[in-house]
């Protein structure tokens, strides 16, 4: 009886021990091409590696390219769409660019 419930108990235990990221733009995400940005409240890693600053909601994320990368003077705009979908708009010089579909980054295990 002890290892039926065990059993029963044990996928419910992995659930819950699992981080709590879903409903929250938060996280890693990673793009079809490889790169990748990590969301931490007003804090995002860009593909580049460099930490800027941004306007943090928990469904919005908003950013401006810092001067001296790739996206020097871009106007980023990132929508959580589900748990594991971001949607990125880029706006270069005011127009917009196509949209990007990210997902969560997989857990390296």
């Amino acid at each position: 009886m002890m290892v039926v419930r065990a059993l029963f108990l044990l996928p419910a235990f992995l659930v819950l021990a699992a981080p709590a990221r879903a409903d929250v733009v938060d996280g890693n995400w990673c793009s079809g091409d490889g790169r990748s940005i990590n969301i931490d409240g007003t804090l995002v890693t860009i593909p580049s590696g460099v930490h800027v600053r941004g306007e943090y909601s928990r469904h919005v994320f908003r950013y401006v390219g810092p001067a001296d990368g790739p996206e020097s003077g871009h106007d980023i705009r990132m929508f959580l769409n589900g748990d594991n979908i971001l949607r990125i708009r880029r706006f270069i010089d005011g127009v917009e660019q196509p949209e990007e579909e990210w997902r969560r980054c997989k857990p390296i295990v």
